[in-house]
């Protein structure tokens, strides 16, 4: 009885509508009885004349009645009554919560917080008990594909709730009203949902769509549809307060909270916040032995040292990158994924496709010794980093490319790390001049050029980070728009600062590329032997001197 009484609640309109022309039917049907039965009593010249006169009357009638009277009310509710906005007031459909508690892989400080917010749920009276206030509000803000909406879901589901699902763009229209008006549709259904279930969560993702600080109408409307869309949000929020529906919204974006309206984000709406990060090593094999685990795979596939490889994936990069294994191999018409493949399939994830770009024998050249460069200063001169591949095949509009990666998570930077960046930069243009007595293009020509890159790294350590000769202190960077407040004198201290960081870097690579010459050479060689080299092919290649590389020893070269 009680379910019977919510929906005649939520669906009365529709119900009247439906008597209301049921009756019209009923009523019309009884009157063209009454009628027909007077026709046939009538005599024959009266029935002719009136089958002519109305004959032509129902033309009429079907045109004005039939055609004009819907297009009539149609404008008056589009233009009259704010039907643009009713628009908004369709209901959202209950999104599939079936994510298993032990699925949610690669955030466990994100789980620890979201399931404080699960035990809120489940047991509100203990919360109650001891003068607590029951959560009304969660935010979830990290980079995307990190799992945000897979643990909303995970939380639905270990609630047992319902759940409703919107985005945060669902909310902005270009008709003034239509974001409010679906706002309050959206939290209506969620109230009688609560009724009928116990509780209900409403998940909205990318908030920020929505949600970014209210500004002065412009006078074109947008932005009055925008504060009022963020009006009626903050209303339904403090209007949980008055009756408890035992409702949760939570949310997620990829913006910085400071970026969200000020009102949103206090306490009382939002009030617990869930930073959610990129997964780290251990739980990045996690990941791997998860997603593995749904497909077919070789037993001997070495999930640790793939973690290592994929530093910086989110959850979502690494599902992507044994899909795309899976792919390589059913392509190769095999039923099991290899190492080899997830090896593939990283390149094709950071790489890209190969490029239809095709060298003749001399740029091949150029782009090996090019590259020799970069992997050898890589190799023996940077502290943290690992080359774990070098090629001179063509990627992403790129003739060549040495890829490293650090042998662990590093969040800030030294200045013995920023210094190994700017040498390993420079290391093609010493490599070339050393090789062919002159440089190429390749060593510049723009933005993430090896001469841009280091002249960026220098740069910062100079003007940003307080690192340069002259010992000034300070971040520059931040006054370097604004020509008044910084003088020629400091500008040219701080750019001979920058060209002394460059030249010292670039002794100390000629030096060891001079020292080393019989190793550019082999690994040159190498590469214009068989075009790519693997981690374990340059290894073989430095052992083959007996070198080992700065990140795991530091030694003498």
């Amino acid at each position: 009885m009680r379910k019977l009484i919510i929906f005649l609640k939520i669906y009365w309109k529709i119900i009247a509508i439906v008597l209301f022309y049921i009756a019209i039917v009923i009523g019309g049907g009884l009157m063209l009885l009454r009628a027909l039965n007077a026709y046939f009593n009538l005599e024959n010249f009266s029935r002719n004349m009136m089958l002519a006169q109305y004959g032509f009357l129902a033309v009429v009638f079907i045109f004005v009645h039939i055609v004009s009277l819907p297009l009539m009310v149609g404008l008056q509710f589009y233009f009259v009554q704010g039907g643009f906005a009713r628009m908004g007031q369709d209901k959202i459909s209950l999104a599939q919560a079936n994510v298993k508690w032990d699925e949610v892989i690669g955030m466990k400080a994100a789980k620890i917080e979201a399931q404080e917010l699960v035990k809120l749920l489940k047991d509100r009276s203990l919360v109650k008990a001891i003068g607590g206030k029951i959560i009304k509000g969660t935010i979830m803000i990290g980079p995307p594909g990190c799992g945000k909406t897979y643990l909303a879901k995970a939380i639905a589901t270990e609630c047992g709730l319902p759940l409703l699902s919107a985005v945060g763009s669902e909310f902005v229209g270009i008709f003034v009203g239509l974001g409010s008006a679906r706002m309050k549709s959206l939290f209506k259904q969620a109230r009688a949902l609560a009724s009928m279930h116990g509780g209900c969560l409403i998940f909205i993702d990318e908030i920020d769509s929505f949600a970014r600080p209210r500004r002065q109408d412009t006078g074109f409307g947008g932005v009055m549809d925008h504060n009022a869309t963020i009006n009626q949000f903050l209303t339904e929020l403090d209007g949980l307060r008055k009756t408890e529906n035992n409702i949760v919204v939570l949310a997620a974006t990829n913006v910085a909270e400071d970026e969200l309206d000020s009102a949103i984000m206090r306490a009382g709406r939002f009030d617990r916040k869930i930073y959610i990060t990129k997964p780290n090593l251990e739980e990045r094999k996690e990941l791997f032995e998860f997603y593995l685990k749904r497909v077919q795979s070789e037993p001997d596939i070495d999930t640790a040292l793939l973690a290592r490889k994929a530093l910086w994936f989110t959850p979502s990069d690494i599902d992507n990158m044994v899909r795309e294994a899976g792919v390589i191999a059913l392509r190769d018409k095999r039923k099991t994924v290899s190492m080899h493949d997830l090896n593939r399939a990283y390149d094709r994830v950071i790489f890209g496709l190969k490029s239809n770009i095709v060298l003749s024998q001399d740029e091949k050249v150029w782009t090996a010794y090019h590259e020799a460069g970069h992997a050898v200063i890589a190799y023996l001169t940077h502290p943290t980093n690992d080359v774990i591949k070098a090629t001179i095949v063509p990627h992403k509009g790129n003739l060549g490319m040495v890829s490293q990666r650090p042998v662990e998570e590093q969040h800030s930077s030294n200045r013995e790390h920023l210094l190994a960046n700017i040498k390993v930069s420079l290391a093609s243009f010493v490599a070339e001049k050393l090789k062919f007595g002159t440089t190429s293009s390749g060593v510049g020509g723009g933005q993430g050029s090896d001469f841009d890159t280091a002249m960026r790294y220098a740069q910062a350590m100079v003007w940003h980070y307080g690192m340069g000769k002259s010992g000034l202190v300070g971040d520059f960077g931040a006054l370097a728009s604004h020509p008044g407040l910084l003088s020629e004198k400091t500008r040219e201290t701080l750019n001979n600062d920058v060209q002394d960081i460059l030249q010292t870097c670039l002794k100390e690579v000629e030096q060891v590329l001079s020292k080393r010459r019989d190793l550019l050479e082999q690994f040159a060689q190498e590469l214009l032997k068989k075009e790519e080299l693997e981690y374990d092919e340059i290894k073989a290649i430095f052992d083959s001197f007996g070198l080992q590389p700065a990140s795991r020893e530091t030694r003498n070269i």
